[in-house]
């Protein structure tokens, strides 16, 4: 360590990927050669996003949405049931898995993110949690949604909202730090 370091408590030189070779190279492909080929299909293609996605180990259920320039960082980390539909620039940092329920969206520019950091640790490793959105849910645009979160069915999250800890069921839940507001009623048609 030099004397510029050696001051330091944290040593990044010593952080180290997670990832085993097989992992490293599946990455590889889908970074390299398959996603720029996915991100140049135009917007009313959803069925060729999902196909691309499919091949590449995501589990997509019937009659969803995923609009153009999606962002997912590992495809079979994620799965989405029934009716699921992505919007636009949505981005998903799927380290371990990400599940969406059925009837379920996620608004424009939101972010889930299932990785941060042990910072505690001198290394500064990554730490993974699944996310789980549960059916009938809505993420509103550019909400964050963070490691090791559910939300419970039914729970509806505000615009711009960072949720870093679970959130009830049929819950309106707003804000940063993240709070349940006020129930979700659904009126009888």
């Amino acid at each position: 360590m030099s004397e510029e370091t050696a001051a330091f408590r944290i040593d990044l030189t010593k952080s180290i990927t997670p990832w085993d070779r097989h992992t490293k190279i599946r990455r590889g492909i889908w970074q390299y050669l398959v996603k720029p080929c996915y991100r140049l299909i135009p917007g009313k293609r959803s069925c060729l996003r999902i196909a691309i996605l499919r091949a590449m180990g995501a589990q997509i259920g019937k009659n969803c949405l995923i609009q153009q320039r999606v962002d997912i960082l590992i495809p079979w980390n994620l799965t989405l049931s029934d009716c699921v539909v992505l919007a636009h620039d949505v981005r998903i940092l799927n380290f371990t898995t990400v599940q969406i329920d059925s009837m379920t969206v996620i608004s424009q520019y939101a972010h889930l993110c299932t990785g941060t950091h042990d910072t505690t640790h001198p290394h500064f490793p990554l730490v993974f949690n699944p996310i789980k959105i549960s059916a009938e849910s809505w993420v509103a645009s550019g909400a964050f949604i963070g490691p090791g979160v559910t939300l419970g069915r039914g729970c509806v999250i505000g615009a711009n909202s960072a949720v870093t800890k679970d959130m009830p069921e049929w819950a309106i839940c707003a804000g940063n730090p993240c709070q349940r507001l006020k129930d979700r009623k659904i009126r009888k048609l």
